[in-house]
């Protein structure tokens, strides 16, 4: 069962709003910082080198100690100087805890819908504690966290229109074979060692608001 939960939890159809966010590739796009399918795949990396980085340490950290939530939301909203990036994390957060009490109810998931209420509800620790709520293994959580960052990147890059889905496919796989490198290098990663890795992509994303049409919400 554990394996139909974790299909369930990285289906594309499961709802936790991602699907809205490009995580700054549409703005990089518009900015002509991703022209080519080289500029799509470092970007991809990127992301996904951010998400290690920037979400795996409160992941973690959340995980492993669930009721300092309070404290890892607030120092995840003390990170997030980004406003958009800060925006987009709350709303996927929030959603993701309603999303998960819903599907599987339970008195451990009840009780972190209630507790995020006075919180920002920052995605990355409430990854960390709901995964944790809901049995899965700390290492397949971060895998998760990791390969979500690409496939959010790559899928908006379809819809977008700079690339094609075969290719998206292509590259979904190239760098996943990648970032399993990655996630064992940061599996044991914590709150200490939080770090913006992409600050340009950063940039990128905090003009987001300031583009003139918008297809996603960051």
């Amino acid at each position: 069962m554990q394996d139909v939960l974790v299909w369930q939890l990285v289906d594309s159809a499961f709802p936790t709003g991602a699907f809205a966010h490009s995580l700054g590739l549409e703005s990089a796009w518009q900015h002509g910082e991703v022209e080519s399918r080289d500029d799509l795949q470092a970007f991809t990396e990127a992301a996904v080198l951010q998400a290690a980085s920037g979400a795996l340490p409160l992941v973690n950290a959340a995980y492993r100690e669930p009721d300092r939530l309070a404290e890892w939301d607030a120092l995840h909203d003390a990170f997030l100087t980004n406003a958009v990036a800060n925006r987009a994390s709350r709303v996927q957060g929030r959603t993701l805890v309603a999303s998960a009490a819903r599907i599987w109810p339970s008195p451990a998931l009840a009780r972190i819908q209630s507790a995020v209420a006075s919180t920002c509800a920052h995605v990355a620790p409430l990854t960390g504690v709901v995964f944790r709520a809901l049995g899965v293994p700390r290492e397949t959580a971060q895998r998760i966290v990791l390969y979500g960052a690409a496939r959010g990147v790559l899928s908006a890059a379809v819809r977008l229109g700079v690339t094609g889905s075969y290719d998206a496919q292509r590259l979904q796989s190239a760098v996943g074979l990648w970032s399993a490198g990655v996630a064992a290098r940061y599996a044991d990663i914590d709150e200490h060692d939080l770090a913006q890795t992409a600050p340009i992509v950063d940039v990128l994303q905090g003009a987001h608001d300031r583009l003139y049409s918008r297809l996603f919400q960051s």
